[in-house]
């Protein structure tokens, strides 16, 4: 085959958004089993009915909501090439994402004040499924960060200049997804008692 070297560019683009994308409906996959699991568990007797979601979880809503609006911000800011402007907005996002992860375990603290813990004789299988579901969570929170400081890094070495910016393209559309995953969790926790 003879292709040219902008064909080449648009299907390397084309399979890195795909990639992309086969792994954000595999996660999402995952987190409707383990939310389908926690519907059925609620008919349990020993199922906790009175469970309050902790204060720094409402906290942490509107934190990587904000978050997701800074990133996108960050990424229209790195097309048009304002790089200083760029620069700020990623790092507030970087920023935010670590004070998402600290008020998630400040609602776990909240938790586990409250005398819930995640295993052994103080637990109970409504307290597990939150931490187990909150934990798997944030790991992919800690995937998004991970990507966020790439970004930074290539921004701070300008290697998003004349159209090339597919990792910030990817890297966003990650984080809004993890932000989307978390309003889904926190509002399911929230209303499916």
């Amino acid at each position: 085959m003879n292709y040219t070297i902008n064909e080449q560019q648009k299907n390397i683009r084309r399979a890195k958004k795909n990639m992309l994308l086969f792994g954000m409906i595999s996660l999402s996959m995952s987190f409707a089993g383990l939310t389908s699991a926690y519907i059925i568990s609620k008919e349990r007797e020993d199922w906790l009915t009175d469970f309050e979601v902790p204060q720094a979880f409402f906290i942490s809503l509107f934190v990587i909501v904000l978050s997701s609006v800074t990133f996108h911000l960050a990424k229209a800011a790195i097309k048009k090439e304002a790089n200083n402007q760029g620069m700020v907005l990623l790092i507030s996002t970087l920023v935010l994402g670590i004070t998402f992860v600290y008020l998630q375990f400040l609602g776990f603290s909240q938790i586990i004040d409250n005398g819930y813990f995640f295993t052994g004789s103080e637990s109970s299988i409504t307290t597990s499924f939150i931490y187990l579901v909150v934990l798997m969570h944030l790991a992919h929170i800690f995937i998004a960060l991970i990507s966020v400081v790439v970004v930074i890094y290539n921004h701070y070495k300008l290697k998003y200049i004349k159209g090339k910016t597919l990792g910030v393209e990817l890297a966003v559309t990650f984080w809004h997804f993890v932000d989307i995953l978390w309003i889904y969790l926190f509002f399911f926790m929230y209303f499916v008692r």
